[in-house]
């Protein structure tokens, strides 16, 4: 009994922790956010726009693909979507040019605008809008063209 009973009053001389103990972790919690989430932010927002890159760089290479079989770019109305499903008429389609299940979106869930011909004398423009979905913008909100 009187193991037990030592047991006892050593457990209940133990203290928590006080409410300015609790409060200083608080506060260096809230500075660490503070200070490590607006990076982390950031890092996001440029991983989405390296993708969109990276997406519209092998949209562009199997636009070229298409080009070599065909003689041709898909015509606007064909679109994109004549990188993974044949176009009427295109009996020299050797697709699909592009991997994956069908035509990706952006990182912001949007499709990719195609326009043939394209602007500044190149033959086609891939564009993203960015994360606002607006034309133009700065940072993650920059549209983003091949």
């Amino acid at each position: 009994m009187r193991r037990f009973s030592s047991r006892w009053r050593a457990i209940s001389d133990q203290r928590g922790l006080t409410l300015v103990e609790m409060l200083v972790v608080l506060a260096i919690l809230a500075l660490v956010v503070g200070l490590v989430g607006p990076r982390v932010v950031d890092y996001l927002g440029r991983a989405k726009s390296t993708t969109a890159r990276l997406q519209i760089e092998n949209l562009a290479a199997g636009l070229d693909l298409f080009r070599l079989d065909l003689g041709r770019y898909p015509t606007q109305q064909e679109g994109l979507a004549a990188l993974v499903q044949r176009p009427a008429g295109a009996a020299a389609w050797k697709g699909p040019y592009i991997k994956g299940d069908g035509l990706p979106n952006d990182p912001w869930g949007r499709p990719y605008s195609y326009r043939l011909p394209g602007r500044d004398g190149r033959p086609f423009d891939l564009l993203s809008l960015g994360a606002d979905g607006a034309p133009g913008g700065t940072g993650e909100n920059q549209d983003i063209t091949n």
